[in-house]
């Protein structure tokens, strides 16, 4: 019997598998995330900005307070602006 059909068909199994594998590894890490205020540009926020805006793209002034951006986790504090640095938290009105 020639077993050469079975055998072929055995290395199309094994091969595909090897790259259903690879494809799974290759997948980015989910990245967290996190409001941070302040860092915007103007029109480049991420949602609502405040009195007078209504969501993305609505911010009137670069890094306006009150407009958030979503930043990586653990990075907001750490992005320098011309008016200080990132806030997690929102200005009191």
């Amino acid at each position: 019997m020639n077993k050469t059909p079975a055998l072929a068909l055995a290395a199309v199994f094994a091969l595909s598998a090897g790259a259903a594998m690879a494809r799974d590894d290759m997948k980015p890490a989910k990245v967290e995330t996190e409001k941070c205020y302040g860092v915007a540009k103007a029109g480049q926020n991420d949602c609502k900005a405040g009195a007078g805006t209504s969501c993305a793209g609505t911010s009137k002034a670069d890094y306006q307070a009150d407009a958030w951006k979503k930043v990586a986790k653990g990075t907001c504090t750490s992005i320098k602006t011309p008016n200080g640095t990132g806030s997690l938290t929102a200005p009191k009105a």
